[in-house]
Order: structure tokens, then sequence, then C-alpha cells
């Protein structure tokens, strides 16, 4: 998960903390920290609750130099649902945040900055916030504990359920603690685990997201990487029956007829023809109907387009994101900085087969120390810091480094070259008080990010980057920068000479223009297919947008940034497909705004394809359909060479030597289907 959701994840998506029925407790207070990299506090919540049934919540946390702030109140009516609620504060990315609900007998209410809705409600129902703090589960705890039928229904939509699935013991000083691990489902696409209490009216104790954020009551920070490896088991042998579930092995050959194959090296699709596969690798390619020899499984493709498995060449993975890639036809991502342990168990897991997900090429990560770090990878102080963090990827096979924000710029270009010397590509943001210029000219092969590149225009010795001041000054200033000047040529001529390669993530940066109530634009095209708490959570903004003049302003500077990827890349400039974003959906909207940048669908197919494959260092086994490499295939029912808004109707995945379904995969994740799949068929 990448960074800016893993700071909206722990802030905004409420994912609930501390609060109990009006009858179960007098007034106290308790606390929570939110603890990264290892027991690095980054952030507390304080929960107040008086002796009239009032609860208060002071909430902050920031990592990575961003992060919400949020004060919230609320009361609870007997069954242990709001009875009213309401929150005011700061998102991750400053936007504002006022939100209010008030349920007065069968009458509710709501409004937020980005919507507003009135509902008639009989019986138990829970309002869902939508830019709150950590507190809606242990609400839903408390009501769903009242609940014979163990369902909640939700306001505005849908119905919410728990199951446990695993019990520990805690140490909280002297004191042992019993507490259950807790699958929800009902709220966003996949199950949310939880730690909590095991008493009558149970609360949160502890919420893991495993190699990033650790919420645990305090004083019981000591029990919470037991928790975390116990988390990861739990969550294991569910991924486990998933993979079994929706994977469909293919042994022996398959034989693909007909289909219409898309040459990623020459950027073209060619005539008809017959694929056949066997133990995961391409065995031939020929014109159809010529291959009459038998086969184990047959697909008929009925002249669909068949690419080679899409890249998406900016993902921070996490173990739930393999639904999403792979019925988006990704099957292979680039990992742009994790927990480095975390990472491990998950590409051991994909290798092993236990694990559903595109397969992994690890970039390292390698921050600075500061109190803006992100806490990813290794946080280095000096010089044999960083050689020591290289020699760590060097000796995992990592194919290249990460480069980040706070990296101490008086060691940079020692950093690079030692990197480059062990074989390592080396890529990243601009670290604070450099220009983009500065680390082409120290070595850098890569950027990453549209922002980091644009910053060059605008930044000098002085400018911090590593604060919100990177989205900001992006969004206030691009609108002016004129694209012809002779700086901006001269920079994109130095890019294209040293075949600098840039990583832009454009669909990612739609946030610097969305306003409150306004879909995503990374699912606005889909979004009547998303579930509708998804819808709802979509619409809610990220900056700080006051007024139309603003947001027109944004409009434009955002469209400064898609015409600069265009100019980069007709220029010569090697580019790649990433998204740091929602997986699988974001990738399908980033090859859409290529094409409006200028490039021709054929184009945008083939940077997600070949140019992933030859940056990742891995075109000797992907990035085209050839005889030899993988057979990591996507089925396409349309031509996206022509309409690159058909990329979305993937109709069948073959990664290696299973086969996938994207309609089977988006129903488990209450998704509607955008394509009827093509079935593989056996032959004997």
């Amino acid at each position: 998960m990448n960074t800016r959701t893993r700071a909206a994840l722990a802030g905004t998506l409420a994912l609930g903390l501390l609060a109990l029925a009006p009858q179960a407790l007098a007034a106290e207070t308790l606390r929570y920290v939110a603890l990264v990299d290892g027991g690095k506090q980054a952030g507390q919540q304080v929960v107040t609750r008086g002796d009239d049934g009032t609860t208060k919540v002071e909430f902050i946390f920031k990592d990575n130099g961003r992060g919400p702030e949020l004060k919230e109140e609320f009361t609870l009516a007997p069954d242990g649902t709001y009875r009213t609620y309401q929150v005011q504060g700061t998102s991750t990315f400053g936007a504002r945040i006022d939100e209010s609900f008030r349920r007065e007998g069968d009458e509710a209410q709501w409004k937020s900055t980005s919507d507003e809705g009135r509902q008639t409600v009989r019986g138990t129902a829970l309002y869902q916030p939508l830019g709150g703090s950590p507190a809606a589960f242990s609400v839903a705890f408390n009501a769903l504990s009242q609940r014979s039928d163990g369902k909640l229904p939700l306001i505005p939509s849908g119905t919410l359920t728990s199951r446990r699935v695993a019990q520990a013991q805690a140490q909280c000083g002297a004191q042992t603690r019993d507490v259950q691990l807790v699958a929800m489902t009902g709220v966003g696409l996949v199950p949310t685990f939880v730690w909590a209490t095991t008493d009558a009216n149970p609360r949160l104790f502890a919420y893991i997201y495993p190699g990033f954020l650790q919420l645990i009551e305090d004083g019981c920070q000591a029990a919470a990487a037991d928790l975390e490896t116990r988390q990861k088991q739990a969550e294991g042998d569910a991924l486990v029956d998933l993979a079994k579930r929706l994977g469909h092995p293919l042994a022996g050959t398959t034989l693909i007829r007909n289909a219409r194959v898309f040459d990623s090296e020459k950027a073209t699709l060619g005539a008809a023809s017959d694929v056949r596969v066997m133990d995961g690798k391409i065995v031939s390619v020929s014109p159809a109907s010529k291959d009459t020899s038998a086969a184990d499984h047959v697909i008929n493709a009925d002249a669909k387009v068949l690419l080679p498995g899409l890249f998406d060449m900016h993902t921070h993975v996490g173990r739930w994101d393999g639904g999403l890639n792979l019925a988006a036809g990704v099957t292979t991502v680039r990992d742009m900085g994790n927990d480095n342990a975390t990472l491990q168990q998950m590409m051991g897991e994909i290798a092993g087969g236990t694990l559903m997900s595109p397969d992994v090429v690890p970039a390292g990560f390698i921050e600075g120390e500061s109190k803006f770090s992100a806490r990813n990878g290794f946080v280095v102080k000096n010089l044999d810091d960083a050689k020591k963090a290289v020699d760590w990827y060097a000796q995992h096979k990592y194919p290249q480094i990460k480069i980040y924000n706070s990296f101490p710029k008086d060691i940079l270009k020692e950093t690079v070259a030692y990197a480059h010397a062990k074989g390592l590509r080396v890529s990243g943001h601009v670290p604070a008080f450099l220009r983009a210029q500065d680390v082409v000219d120290d070595g850098f092969d890569e950027i990453q990010h549209i922002n980091q590149l644009m910053l060059n225009f605008f930044v000098d010795e002085k400018t911090d980057t590593r604060t919100l001041a990177r989205f900001y000054l992006v969004a206030d200033r691009a609108d002016g920068l004129d694209l012809d000047s002779r700086p901006v040529q001269d920079f994109i001529h130095t890019l294209a000479e040293k075949q600098v390669v840039i990583d832009p993530t454009l669909a990612t940066f739609e946030f610097l223009h969305q306003r409150e109530g306004e879909m995503s634009p990374i699912v606005a095209d889909v979004a009547d297919h998303l579930p509708p708490d998804v819808q709802r959570g979509r619409r809610a903004a990220e900056m700080n947008i006051p007024d139309d003049a603003t947001a027109a302003k944004y409009n434009r500077s955002f469209a400064k940034l898609v015409d600069f990827v265009g100019r980069a890349y007709k220029a010569g400039v090697p580019m790649v497909a990433g998204t740091d974003e929602m997986v699988g959906f974001t990738l399908q909207r980033e090859l859409e705004l290529y094409v409006q940048a200028g490039l021709t669908p054929s184009q945008a197919l083939q940077v997600a394809t070949w140019n992933g494959a030859k940056y990742s260092r891995t075109l000797a086994e992907r990035g085209s359909v050839t005889p030899g490499k993988r057979s990591d295939l996507v089925l396409i029912d349309g031509d996206p060479t022509k309409d690159i808004a058909d990329i979305r109707k993937v109709a069948l995945v073959l990664k290696g030597d299973t086969a996938y379904y994207p309609e089977e995969i988006h129903e488990a994740l209450g998704i509607k289907p955008f394509a009827p799949a093509v079935r593989v068929l056996n032959s004997r």
C-alpha cells in the first residue's frame, strides 16, 4: 500500500477506536499510540468519555511529513449505534474535514464536505463516518455484540459482519489481557482485521497494518510485534483459501486460438494467431488455425486482443492487492518501498503459490533520518549506513534502490556511485533542498512522480519538500509554467540525452484537483461497478481547495503536468507506467492519461508492457508474447490499441500456469464485472 493511502488509512477511513455503549463505563480517559518502524511513535489518540455519555476524541497521526489531525465527539443510542456524531479537522493532505450525523427516531441525516443525505431507518443501523478518526470499529464491535444475527445494517448502505479468527494474550505491563482477532466484512473491498477485547462490551484493542502501522492501547506496546505475527498467519490462511478458490491451474498444454497478438516491442497489433503455452511458458506463436496439435486445455479467443501481462511499476504491495491487480491484467508489479521483512515474506508466498498476486520486482527503499522520515526499508544517517543498506539490497538480489525525501544530500552522489558499482539502478524522489536536475547530475537512472519532476522549476536550496509543499507548490504554480521556455526544454533534453526514466504516476496526482463531492477521476468511469461505500469514500477530496478560482487553477496545473509528460515522451524520455494508489483501476486510468498526453493507445500499452519489463530488468522472461517467455497473458474483449478505455474489458488472465477469471474476482470483492469471462475448456 502506498504511503499516501497508508496515512489516510490510519486517519480517515474510520479504522475504529474506542467507544463503549452508554451503560458500559463511567467517565474515563483511554489512550492509544500509533507506532511505525518497529516501535517509533507517529501519533496518538486520546478518548475521553464524560459522565453524560458524550465521547470526545483527539487524534493525530503524522508519517512522511503528512497526516490527519482530528477532533471528534459523539453520543450513542442504547443499541450501541451513533445517536449524534461530529468530527472536524484536516485530512492527510490538508483538506478540511467537517462531518456530522444525527438520528432522531426513524429519521437519520448526515452532512460532510463531500456529501449529505437523509434516510428513514427502522431498527438498528450504524452510521459509517466518511472522514473521521479511528472510532467506528469499536462502536461497531459493541453494536454487533447486541445483534443476535451477527449482522449490522449500515447508514447510508451496506451490512457489516464480523467473525473471530484467532485469540491471543497480550502483556500490558504486569497485566495479561485476553484479546481476539476479528475479521470484518461489508466495508471496502477486502476484509479488515482488528484486535478486540473479549468482554461483554468489546472494543478495539489494536489495529495493525502489517509492515506499516501498529495502533495499540498505551502500555501494551510490547505486545504489538507478537500480535502482528499472529495476524499475518490468520490473514495468510484466509488468503490461501482465496487463492485456491479463484485460481484455476492449467496442467499440461493450453492452446489459445485465434487471438490478435499485441507486439509490445513494435507497439503494433498483429494478425490473428494461435498461442501455445505449457508449464507456465509460451511454447509457440503461429498463424491462426495452423496449430493443429492436441492440447489439454483450449481457449477460444474469437479474435480478441491478447496482451502480455501488464506491469505496474510503482506499488507498495500488500497481501490483499492481488485480486484487483490480476483482474486488471497486472501480472508483475515493482514494489517501491515496503517493510523489508514483510515484503520478503510476501515474495516467498508468491513463489510458493500460496498468495494470489502478481510477481514482485523489489526496489530497495533508503531514507534519511529526520522528523519527516518515511519508515520503510532502511533509514540512514551517513554514508556508511547508506552503503550497508545498498549491500543488503544487492545481497538480496534487488535490481535497484529508491532514494527518498530526507536522504542526506551531501552523501547522495557517493551513494549513487556505490549502488551503480554493485550493479543496482538508482531511482527515487528528489531529496529535500535539491532539484530534479541535481539528482540527474548525481547519476539517478529514474525519477518517481510528476510532482518531483515539476518541482525542479519551483524550488531552491531553502525549499523543504518533505512537507505538503511538495504538493501545493505544484498545484499553485504549474499553471503559470511556460512549457516552451528554455529551462523546461533544457531539462527535458537532459532527461532524453541521459535516458533518465520517468515514472510520472499521473493518475495518482489527480487528487491535486479533485474537489469535495466529485468522484475521484481514477474510478469516475467505473464508479457504478463499485460498492456504494467505496463510491462514497471516493468522493472525498484530499487537497484544500477553498473556492472556484483555486479549483480552476489546480485544474489548469494538472493539465500542465499531463502536457509535460507528453512532451517528454515525444522528446525521447523513457517512461514506465506506475500508480502508487488504488491498485488495478489506477493503472487503467494512468494509461488513459498517457493517451490524453499525446501517446497513441499502442504506445501507452507498450509503456505498460515492454518498458515495464525493460526497466525492471525482466525483459528476458516477460513483457512480450514471445516463445520462451512466461505465459503472463491478458485477453481483452475489445481493442485497446484503438480505444484505450477497452483496457478495462479484461476477459481472461493467465499468470504462468494459472488462469484467472476477472468476473469471479470482481464478484468476490463486491464489484460488478466489466466483461464476460472467456473460459478455459478442457479438451481431454
